[in-house]
Order: C-alpha cells, then structure tokens, then sequence
C-alpha cells in the first residue's frame, strides 16, 4: 500500500498506548482513523490530542468491547457511514491478563482468550468481508506479543496462549487475503509504554477475576512504566512500515532474539529430517478455481 491520502483504519484498542501510538502515525501518513476503545475517558483524552492538532475532523471515536459481536458489527456500520469503506484493519485491544494458573478458572481463561484472540476474530470476521467488497484491497495488522515467540513462565499461561493464537492465525489467512489484495502483518510487541496494566478497568461487564488473578491485576495496576520502554509512536511508525511494504511480521525488540532462537533450536533439534514428498502433497487441498 503506497497510498495512505485518505484511506480508512479501523483501530481496537486505539484511545492509548500502541493503538494511539498507530492511530498518530496513520493519521499523520494521510488516513482517516476510526478509534474504537473500551474505555470513553481513553477516547476523550484521544479526540482532544488530534483536535489539539487541528485533525479533529480525521478522526472519530467508537465505544467498543471487542468481544460484543453485535456491537462490532454496529460500530462497521457507524465508520462506513461516517468515513466510507475502511481498508486498514487494526485488531491491537488487548489485556494483559496473569495470574497463578493453578487458581485460574473459567471465567479468567474466558476474559484473556475472548479479548486477546476472540477479539482479533472478531475484527476479522466483521471487517473482512467489507473489506472485500469494496475491491480496493487494504492491510490487516494483528496485535501479538513476544510473549507468542518466547517460552513464557505459568503465570502468563492465558496471555501466551492467546498471542500465539494471533500469530498463527496471521500466518494462515494470508494466502486467502492476498488473492483480493490485502495484506497481513502480526505486530509482535516487547515493553511499550501503554495503559495495559490497568486491567482492572480495562475489562467487559461481568468479569469476575478468581482471587489469585484479582490480586495480579491489582498489583499490575501499580506498575510503574519505565522510561526504558518503547514510545507507542515508534511502533506506529513499525506498522506504517509493515503496511506500506506488506510485511509479515512486526518485532520491535531484538532483546528476546537469543530466546526465540533457542526455541527455535529446541524445535528444529526434536524435527525428524527424513521425509516423504507424497505424504506433503495428499495433504494439499484441491486448487480453487
């Protein structure tokens, strides 16, 4: 995608942190951005940043759970009706949910698979077909986490299970996507400066935390962002990059590169090496006409 004037991205997540960070970069690159958040103290904080700008008038708020299909589906129809079609898809609303896994239950495995993975379907099987229909092609950026490439402690069980979904999913529907001209990235972030810890509030009505991941979330809210971490607008600048040049993947820090080749190693090293061409080719499914 050369072209940014005036096109349209559709940001989950996208009032703080790493979805800001983008919707500044794209905005910035030529885009109209629609800013789809949980929370409405987050979008007002947003919209005054751009209108500040004097880019009011490019952007537009959208209240947004994203595992509430129906209101995903009313939030397509209130972007199109306000900016046209949309070709840039953000899927970046994201938790950061943890806590002792052998006091997780199911509503604590429900919250960090429904917003982290459910939510990136969710955009998917909403925008795509749009996207789709209007045959000027576009970009799908999928929000992941290193915590998807590096072997992670139990304690981030829910979360690593989720990111690695995101990134496998990427991986997959590229080859579809690709045949009506729209691209994929996975964005693969380490430490950003982002309002992720604020779990507490940043959670669907009608979560009930088990008390062990109550507690997590409780002590995450504390946490102090550091000064070392990534500013959000270097990795909107990243997925400008990635959207502009249609690449995969999107890793912003090479501090983890030593894990993921030891994992790497550890799979590669457990791979047999002899192989059978025609067991590959049964596998294959029939050409698509």
């Amino acid at each position: 995608m050369d072209d940014f004037q005036d096109r349209v991205a559709f940001i989950t997540g996208g009032a703080s942190g790493i979805g800001l960070g983008i919707a500044k970069r794209l905005v910035a690159a030529g885009c109209k951005a629609a800013i789809a958040d949980l929370r409405e103290d987050h979008l007002e904080e947003a919209i005054g940043w751009f209108e500040e700008g004097q880019l009011g008038s490019r952007v537009f708020p959208v209240q947004l759970d994203v595992t509430n299909r129906a209101r995903m589906a009313e939030a397509a129809e209130e972007v199109e009706s306000k900016f046209g079609p949309v070709t840039i898809l953000v899927n970046n609303a994201g938790v950061g949910v943890e806590g002792p896994l052998s006091e997780a239950t199911y509503a604590d495995w429900d919250f960090g698979i429904g917003v982290n993975l459910g939510g990136v379907i969710n955009g998917i099987q909403t925008w795509i077909p749009r996207i789709r229909a209007h045959g000027r092609g576009g970009h799908v950026v999928n929000t992941a986490s290193l915590a998807g490439l590096t072997p992670m402690p139990s304690w981030m069980a829910i979360y690593a299970t989720a990111k690695s979904a995101v990134i496998a999913l990427s991986e997959a529907i590229g080859d579809d996507l690709a045949r009506d001209k729209i691209g994929v990235s996975v964005l693969c972030p380490g430490p950003i400066k982002s309002r992720i810890h604020e779990l507490s509030r940043n959670k669907p009505e009608g979560y009930q935390p088990s008390p062990g991941f109550a507690a997590a979330a409780e002590r995450l809210g504390h946490r102090q962002v550091s000064a070392l971490w990534m500013e959000p607008e270097e990795v909107g600048d990243m997925v400008v990059d990635a959207i502009r040049n249609n690449k995969l993947y999107v890793i912003t820090h090479g501090e983890w590169r030593d894990a993921m080749q030891q994992r790497h190693d550890r799979i590669m090293a457990a791979t047999p090496t002899k192989v059978n061409p025609e067991l590959i080719a049964s596998l294959r499914p029939a050409a698509r006409d």
